[in-house]
């Protein structure tokens, strides 16, 4: 294995001779999530190499503490926290933010960069029972082979190995690993190990609620619309509690105005059982309890108003919440930190810059190590063309936690704008290192590469990124530049009419074909696309070179009053 420098997945089970024996990094991890949970791959690896670590560079442990302690909890008492979210602390009332799913990429992300830092040349890490591995460790070793080298970790894994092991745990044992899972984002485990909790405990009991609740969520998040609305509905048949029926009710209205697929979404539906869900809140007995989750469900009210396009009626609701929240005195931060985040939100697309700022500012004091509002702030503030507080706002969300994408991405966006293309390109490819199906940042690079003749690398990136969007417009574009550089203008026109096609608004695919079509001799169907590319995006260059066009065609007033245009774009 170890002569062979490549990685392995392999079906079957491990051999049980092994040539490499004195190269391994460690004894077989038997990767089986059961019963285990989570990260049982990643676990086990880092118990292996974070006590050794922390005596030769105990800094590098550090940088990574959020990381190892979310997958290998049984470290947390060796390493201590240094960047943590006031989430952590509270009670379990009032964390109510769910990780969104590709958090476990980010933590991939952090522990291959720490892995790679700290692992000894040359060994082998083998893995059995692949096939019954957690998602979280089947993304963690697909992030592993990736992102380090053979060379320096060759990674084998095997499908099948040793029986897997039965599944004896009680429910406080499940509920304790389903909690942990929610607060981390490992939600492929919280909704296993909820549905199998729900089936050991009392129907409508508070311990089954908690597993019902959770799984529900989690279900959610994954996108397994169905099976949430179901579980929302057996709580409706199961409980008479109207706190149950609140939450339900909230729960179901959010799988419409939430679902992934905009098409999907009954914002009508929406409405009626967040409607409802208000209207059980405000007959709660307890009036913290009431103020809490009035101000919840007025929240999730203002998001259907959003997507209805009523910003002024959103901002309503929630300004309401917010009035909610003060009765709950110092209870419940991370919910009046969303509520000032959306409202932020909504004040920015109406235009009221300086408050939406105020209120980031707000949110980003209550829980300055929770990265998102600084990407907010950071591109509000980038639009109105606050660069220095922009770039600090991005460079603050990547300290934050793991690995951002996204933070990456906007600072790329800067970049850009200032005309330091280097500084773009490698912040752009760090994106595309991190999450290889990031499209955006293909587009970008893409684009940016041909812009400075680098045309085989752009090629590459159109190529990577017509593979996850065929038919991309902004891709088809760069690959009409780069035929039409080449002088394929055949392969070019068939590209740039695909662009115009699919992307019909895209001014730059319209003034692409356009100068293509002059260089085919369609001196009147270049003007046709040039003239269609400046209503769209009346820029300078578009002018120049319908003038060049017009020129031809003897229309020599027109052309001139396009070169007057050239230096006073309309």
């Amino acid at each position: 294995m170890s002569d062979s420098k490549s990685h392995l997945k392999a079906r079957g089970a491990p051999p049980t001779r092994r040539r490499e024996t004195a190269s391994l990094l460690m004894p077989i991890i038997d990767g089986q999530r059961r019963p285990h949970g989570p990260y049982t791959v990643g676990s086990a690896l880092l118990h292996h190499l974070v006590p050794v670590a922390m005596e030769r560079s105990a800094d590098l442990v550090a940088a990574h503490d959020l990381e190892i302690r979310a997958v290998a909890p049984g470290l947390c008492d060796r390493v201590p926290a240094r960047r943590a979210t006031i989430d952590a602390g509270l009670p379990d009332d009032e964390r109510i933010l769910v990780p969104a799913p590709r958090r476990t990429l980010r933590l991939a992300n952090g522990i291959a960069e720490f892995v790679r830092a700290v692992v000894p040349p040359g060994r082998t890490l083998v893995v059995c029972n692949g096939a019954e591995a957690d998602p979280t460790d089947v993304e963690l070793l697909d992030v592993l082979m990736r992102r380090i080298p053979p060379d320096v970790l060759t990674i084998a894994l095997y499908a099948d190995g040793p029986p897997l092991a039965p599944d004896s745990r009680d429910a406080g044992e499940l509920w304790t690993l389903v909690d942990h899972c929610m607060r981390e984002g490992f939600l492929h485990a919280a909704a296993e190990l909820g549905e199998r909790g729900l089936t050991l405990t009392e129907p409508g009991g508070t311990q089954w609620w908690r597993f019902a609740q959770r799984t529900a969520t989690a279900l959610g998040g994954l996108g397994r619309v169905q099976e949430a609305r179901d579980l929302w509905e057996l709580v409706r048949r199961t409980s008479q509690d109207p706190a149950m029926h609140a939450a339900a009710a909230y729960g179901t209205a959010m799988l419409d105005a939430r679902h992934p697929d905009p098409a999907q979404r009954d914002l009508g539906r929406a409405r009626g059982w967040i409607n409802q869900a208000i209207a059980i809140s405000t007959l709660l007995p307890d009036p913290m309890e009431r103020a809490f989750k009035l101000g919840f469900d007025r929240n999730g009210l203002a998001l259907v108003e959003l997507r209805h396009g009523r910003l002024d009626a959103a901002l309503e609701l929630v300004e309401s919440a917010l009035e909610l929240a003060r009765e709950l005195g110092a209870r419940h931060p991370v919910h009046r930190m969303v509520l000032l985040a959306n409202r932020a939100q909504l004040l920015a697309v109406l235009g009221h810059v300086k408050e939406a700022l105020a209120d980031y500012g707000a949110a980003i004091a209550i829980d300055p190590a929770f990265p998102d509002y600084y990407l907010e702030r950071g591109n509000l503030l980038l639009g109105m063309g606050e660069e220095v507080p922009a770039l600090a706002d991005y460079e603050s969300a990547m300290r934050a936690g793991p690995p951002l994408p996204e933070a990456y991405y906007n600072r790329a966006e800067l970049w850009i704008g200032r005309g330091d293309l280097d500084a773009a390109l490698a912040d752009l490819s760090r994106v595309i290192d991190l999450d290889p199906g990031y499209l955006d940042a293909y587009i970008n690079r893409a684009g940016l590469l041909a812009g400075l003749e680098r045309d085989e690398e752009a090629r590459a990136d159109v190529a990577a990124g017509l593979a996850l969007s065929p038919g991309n417009a902004y891709l088809l574009t760069v690959l009409g530049q780069l035929e039409t550089a080449a002088g394929r203008l055949e392969e070019a026109r068939a590209a740039l009419d695909r662009a115009v096609e699919a992307g019909p608004a895209l001014a730059s695919a319209w003034g692409n074909r356009g100068v293509l079509r002059f260089e085919l001799g369609d001196v009147e169907g270049a003007v046709s696309d040039l003239t269609r590319a400046i209503d769209l995006d009346p820029q300078p260059d578009l002018f120049a070179n319908r003038a060049v066009a017009l020129r031809a065609l003897g229309r020599l007033a027109e052309a001139a009053a396009d070169e007057r245009r050239t230096t006073q774009p309309s």
